[in-house]
């Protein structure tokens, strides 16, 4: 049974699907929802929007689509590690 995979691409709101082979294109319309934050949450979407030169909207679009993708990730078996200069490895455990 091929179950369908669903792939990150340029817009949270657009995203491939694809089953048996075949690939269709999903398009969503936009939703509104508050979400509400603390200072220092505020402070880091802030920091990261300003570093980034994006909207705070863009910001957690990308945040979105990268936890999507981690989560897809693990769940089919996979492991995330982050190297530094001297090639120690670190797993990253996402609960």
């Amino acid at each position: 049974m091929n179950k369908p995979i669903v792939a990150i691409v340029c817009s949270i709101f657009s995203y491939r699907v694809y089953n048996k082979g075949r690939r269709q294109t999903l398009m969503n319309p936009k939703r509104t929802m508050t979400l509400n934050l603390t200072d220092q949450e505020m402070r880091v979407l802030e920091e990261l929007s300003t570093q980034k030169d994006l909207s705070k909207t863009a910001i957690l679009r990308q945040a979105l689509r990268l936890y999507q993708l981690v989560d897809f990730r693990i769940a089919e078996g996979g492991k995330l590690f982050f190297e530094d200069q001297n090639k120690e490895k670190a797993e990253l455990m996402v609960l």
